[in-house]
């Protein structure tokens, strides 16, 4: 009998374990390849089942996120009474949301504005259709208190549950020794529902599969290439903050070593990439920041508080390029103070985008501040999906980069930690365990 389970054990120790990243790799391609069959054979089962497949894997991120994002906020706030300045470094980490988006917003409409990307694309306004609902500052600023405690959780109504959660936070502290069962109390559901979230993060591989499927079949390479160019310039745009801005800063401001940032953060990197939420890649994102040598006491503010606020991706690239392409494709000519008030949209109204798929509400919040037609929102939702992928990893690399900067600046950077993180450990605990 023994004998029996040594050579199994043996067998197991022969067979490689498949890293994370090479996993999620793998389900891309032939999730790419099954919706490609699933389309051009017009096989109805294959894509019923990417569909659902997909379907049910951001379903199972998105059914923690709310009571995540209110323990996480709650406990954040409080979290900083263990931090020394914690006013200073709240202060310095909301400065650098602001410098880099900034930073994006300029790089997007340079970007547009060197590619044209409405031109010759063939859409007119018949095309597209106005959203049901759509942002402006007064629903902004308005929408920002619930009108009860239920509907935010219910509606996933991301914004009023971080305004509850910061107003829940400061009162905890201000009550002080008497409200510590309830703190308490918070970090144990905390902790718990970030256990389940890491279990949902194993099935990655296989949402994956679905959600890529499902898109390639659904919309098909036609539709990319009437959107060629806007899709290009988002990746674009991206690729440039993500592997040329955020390196630069990390080796001029933290002098710290990009690359091996990126060994340290490329698992929530690429969940990220998969999932399409910055939400549901905050528990990986605060794990790999804290293995990066940011403290954790700083690390459990920071964090979540980016994770629904810190958006380069969607709040400063994307609506920047999309104002260019909606503008393009109506015939509405920009003017010097339509970019201005672009990039002022996208430094300011970025927790519009409050960490959840997609990056409707900050399109229309700046459509409408420009005074473009709202049915341009129709033109690009079918691509959306496609461009959300690269959106959300630089949204997530962000909210990674600027802890680590943050804490080099105040000089509370563990370097010896950050120089030998690895994300591999955390692509370890991702594989199933043996028996």
């Amino acid at each position: 009998m023994k004998t029996a389970v040594a050579q199994r054990s043996a067998l197991r120790g022969r067979i490689p374990k498949v890293p994370f990243w090479a996993q999620i790799l793998l389900a891309l391609v032939l999730g790419a390849l099954l919706g490609w069959v699933a389309k051009s054979g017009d096989v109805h089962w294959l894509q019923v089942t990417l569909d659902k497949i997909g379907s049910l894997f951001v379903q199972l991120l998105m059914v923690v996120v709310a009571p995540l994002v209110f323990f996480a906020i709650l406990v954040s706030i409080t979290n900083l009474r263990n931090v020394a300045n914690a006013a200073r470094l709240a202060t310095r980490t909301l400065m650098w949301f602001m410098i880099t988006s900034l930073i994006a917003v300029s790089i997007g409409l340079a970007i547009g504005l060197l590619t044209d990307p409405g031109s010759g694309t063939g859409l007119t306004a018949a095309d597209g259709a106005a959203p049901k609902k759509h942002g402006s500052w007064l629903d902004f600023l308005t929408g920002i208190i619930p009108t009860d405690v239920v509907t935010p959780f219910t509606q996933l109504n991301v914004l009023q549950i971080v305004f509850m959660a910061a107003v829940a936070g400061v009162a905890v502290l201000q009550i002080g020794e008497k409200a510590q069962p309830l703190l308490t109390f918070s970090e144990s559901v905390l902790e718990l529902l970030q256990k389940v979230l890491w279990w949902v993060i194993r099935l990655a591989p296989l949402g994956s599969l679905g959600l890529v499927g499902r898109a390639i079949y659904k919309y098909g390479w036609d539709l990319i290439g009437k959107y060629a160019t806007f899709t290009a310039d988002i990746y674009v745009g991206c690729a440039i903050v993500l592997f040329g801005v955020y390196p630069l800063l990390l080796a001029t401001v933290a002098k710290v070593n990009p690359l091996q940032f990126f060994k340290g953060a490329w698992p929530a990197i690429q969940l990220a990439f998969v999932s399409r939420s910055s939400v549901g890649t905050m528990p990986l994102t605060q794990k790999v920041t804290e293995r990066l040598g940011v403290p954790k006491e700083y690390t459990s503010f920071a964090v979540p508080f980016g994770a629904t606020t810190k958006m380069d991706g969607c709040a400063s690239i994307y609506p920047a390029i999309a104002a260019i392409f909606v503008a393009q494709v109506f015939g509405v000519p920009l003017q010097l103070r339509d970019y201005l008030l672009i990039a002022f949209v996208s430094v300011i109204g970025s927790a519009a985008t409050a960490g959840l798929t997609g990056a409707t509400v900050m399109l229309t919040l700046t459509l409408s501040t420009l005074g473009l037609p709202m049915a341009g929102v129709g033109l690009l939702l079918a691509i959306d999906p496609i461009v959300d992928m690269m959106r959300t990893a630089t949204n997530v690399a962000g909210q990674s980069v600027i802890p680590i900067i943050v804490a080099a600046r105040e000089n509370i950077l563990d370097r010896r930690a950050f120089e030998t993180a690895d994300g591999a450990h955390l692509e370890a605990e991702a594989q199933p365990v043996a028996a």
